[in-house]
């Protein structure tokens, strides 16, 4: 008996390291087109062009929304510093929508794993989620409510001492402050995000002149490394998740829970039950993609399928965020608005794409154990090109190529602060990235010693 178990498991692991392996490349390079688009495209204030719920400002928020990172509770955390600021209800509902449902990274994953018909369906589908979405808001929305929650929320933060990173409108913490040379007080989400509002602030030139620049490279670094802190989990989640429930969920599991047959009937039921289950399965951001392929080969239709995608903004764990933000009411009103449009929206693609012909056909094609993931093809060697490049952007975070500072490091170049290891010589103080750095320095201090400490100092134009 236990054999079989035993065996299920290494086949589940199969599948899901196997379904990782073929979207990696997909996925690093949709964040690092990410990184580059959070760094540099410039963008206004959010909060000051959102506060009309008219269609310029959907526009905005949906704009917005697709240049930001796909992170669920991130996400979330900025739609409510758009609240908090003025931004009119459907706007920062559209922005979380558009964040979560049109980005880089999550459209190639869908591409690889489940094919061009899906990515289309996210893509228009999540055009179309944002339409019906403001349509059912402003039928319906309690506006007094959100203004007393607005007031409420503000009150609330403003007791707590809680203030919203400049660099990402995430919710900044005590640890993560400084006060700038004019006197004000800022707070961030991390020190991630400190380190970008230092560099920001330290770099000048267009985005060209930035990528010249270890200082550029180091800001992208950065951001890359900040998508990845807040997907990591969820994308591993989704993908071994996904293993197991393909492995070891029976087929009369989905048989029972999702109609089978044709007819508006079962369309509209498997949709209904796609975000259902999207709810409950606690898998968020680009984790419920691997996931929603295990759903599409145990049978599940198109409708289903696309429903489950678009729901990662209400598993439980999200919807807790918004009682813990808003309150039980608002929390309410959010799931309901948001149920209702991702089921109508999966249903509308299943009935779009059947009249033009282009529903995708799961017969014939290799389950997913029937499917082998590693081999020398063209996955293998984007992977290669993908994973050295990620190796490359870490690599210059971590060693802190023109990583942001008033100090030289004399041995190596890179920018340090006054917090890292020092050494003082012939009536000065040298700062330095590394311990490694500071002993060379101390071994043969004339040999480096040749120009002034700070950044400011003459010698180490060519590292700007």
């Amino acid at each position: 008996m236990q054999a079989p178990i035993v065996d299920g498991i290494v086949e589940s692991l199969r599948i899901g390291v196997g379904f990782l392996w073929t979207a990696a490349w997909a996925i690093i390079m949709g964040l690092v087109v990410t990184s580059l688009v959070q760094v540099y495209v410039s963008k206004d204030r959010m909060a000051r062009v959102l506060g009309e719920g008219d269609l310029t400002g959907l526009t905005k928020a949906t704009l917005f929304g697709a240049a930001s990172s796909g992170c669920s509770f991130g996400a979330v955390a900025i739609g409510k510093g758009l609240f908090k600021k003025g931004a009119h209800t459907v706007n920062f509902l559209a922005f979380m929508f558009a964040s979560t449902n049109l980005i880089v990274e999550l459209g190639l994953m869908i591409l690889v794993l489940l094919g061009w018909e899906f990515l289309l369906a996210e893509l228009l589908g999540g055009l179309v989620l944002i339409a019906i979405m403001a349509v059912i808001v402003h039928l319906t929305l309690p506006e007094t409510l959100f203004d007393e929650v607005r007031t409420e929320l503000n009150e609330r933060d403003h007791e707590h001492g809680v203030s919203e990173d400049p660099t990402c409108g995430m919710e900044g913490r005590k640890e993560h402050t400084i006060v700038t040379d004019g006197g004000e007080t800022l707070r961030f989400c991390s020190e991630g995000c400190l380190e970008s509002y230092r560099q920001q602030t330290a770099s000048s030139g267009n985005w060209r002149d930035e990528l010249r620049s270890w200082g550029g490279w180091y800001k992208l670094g950065n951001q890359y490394r900040k998508e990845w802190s807040m997907l990591w989990t969820d994308v591993l989640a989704g993908f071994l998740i996904s293993g197991f429930v393909i492995v070891f969920v029976p087929q009369w599991v989905w048989n029972q829970l999702f109609l089978q047959g044709d007819g508006l009937l079962v369309t509209a039921e498997n949709a209904v039950m796609g975000v259902a289950i999207a709810v409950i399965s606690f898998v968020g951001s680009m984790g419920n993609v691997p996931f929603a392929v295990a759903l599409w080969g145990g049978g599940v239709s198109f409708a289903g399928v696309i429903a489950f995608v678009y729901a990662d903004l209400i598993t439980v764990p999200v919807l807790n965020v918004y009682r813990k933000y808003y309150g039980w009411r608002v929390m309410l009103y959010i799931l309901g608005v948001f149920f209702v449009t991702m089921a109508f929206t999966g249903f509308l693609m299943e009935l779009l794409f059947d009249a033009l012909g282009i529903v995708p056909n799961l017969a014939g094609g290799q389950t997913a154990t029937e499917q082998t993931y590693f081999a020398v093809d063209y996955t293998f060697y984007l992977n290669l090109i993908a994973f050295g490049l990620s190796g490359f952007l870490l690599y210059v975070y971590w060693r802190g190529l023109g990583a942001p500072g008033e100090y030289r490091d004399p041995v190596c170049g890179m920018r340090a602060d006054d917090s890292g290891p020092s050494a003082s010589y012939d009536g000065e103080t040298y700062y330095f990235c590394s311990e490694t750095c500071k002993r060379a320095f101390e071994d043969e201090p004339m040999g480096f010693a040749e120009h002034g400490p700070r950044v400011a100092d003459e010698g180490y134009e060519h590292a700007h």
